[in-house]
């Protein structure tokens, strides 16, 4: 069971710091997200939660429901239980974010579960490899927080 739970975490971390190969070549950036684009996400599903809850989780956790653009994606947590509540990994809704741990084990769901504020878009930074990369890399994930959801975007640096 224990170590069962370990690998979840692991492969958790792994789909919720995003898809993507190895690094990206300057003829290749486009196919990720920036930061500007990543905010502007984020900023969107504070706009569109502030116009319901269940309507805008149901969005987020729909492949066409414009919440999905390449690396970038919206993820959210209920912010008393930290369950998730949307991710494009549906095998991720209703575990804790608080467990997720870095490539080298360090707390990474702690910081996600605690940076969000109402009213504000705050960010985490972290090191964690790409998906088929082996070396960690930076990234960011800009969040949000409207009433019982927080919500996140995060993009490799």
């Amino acid at each position: 069971m224990r170590s069962s739970l370990a690998a979840a975490l692991v492969a958790t971390a792994a789909v919720l710091l995003g898809p993507g190969p190895a690094g990206p070549t300057p003829a290749a950036a486009a196919e990720f997200g920036s930061a500007a684009e990543a905010k502007a996400m984020v900023e969107k599903a504070q706009a569109t939660l502030k116009q319901g809850e269940a309507a805008a989780v149901a969005a987020f956790n729909e492949a066409g429901g414009g919440f999905r653009d390449r690396d970038l994606y919206v993820f959210c947590f209920e912010t008393g239980s930290g369950k998730f509540t949307a991710h494009p990994n549906k095998a991720l809704l209703g575990t804790d974010v608080r467990n997720l741990k870095e490539k080298d084990g360090t707390p990474l769901g702690d910081k996600l579960y605690a940076a969000p504020k109402e009213g504000a878009v705050t960010a985490v930074e972290y090191r964690f490899p790409r998906p088929g990369g082996a070396d960690p890399v930076p990234k960011e994930t800009y969040l949000i927080r409207v009433g019982g959801q927080a919500c996140g975007v995060g993009y490799y640096k």
